[in-house]
């Protein structure tokens, strides 16, 4: 769906503006590498937030706690 409307804002700007429409379609890929560093520091973080929740709640975990769903605890 994401895709879909990316697309169709694409087209629409191709309609109004096809030189903007164009350039945007040539700099994409370039816009899309230098996004990739920060996705992977983002993918880094992520996975060491994890792994020190489970380091940090392994004690309690030997000792039978099991967190509870997220959703069950909003009401």
């Amino acid at each position: 769906m994401k895709t879909f409307i990316a697309l169709l804002a694409w087209c629409l700007l191709l309609v109004l503006c096809w030189p903007l429409a164009l350039l945007a379609l040539v700099l994409w890929p370039f816009v899309w590498l230098l996004s990739l560093p920060f996705r992977l520091i983002g993918i880094t973080f992520s996975a060491l937030f994890a792994f020190l929740y489970a380091v940090l709640t392994l004690p309690a975990r030997l000792l039978g706690w099991r967190p509870t769903p997220r959703h069950a605890t909003a009401g």
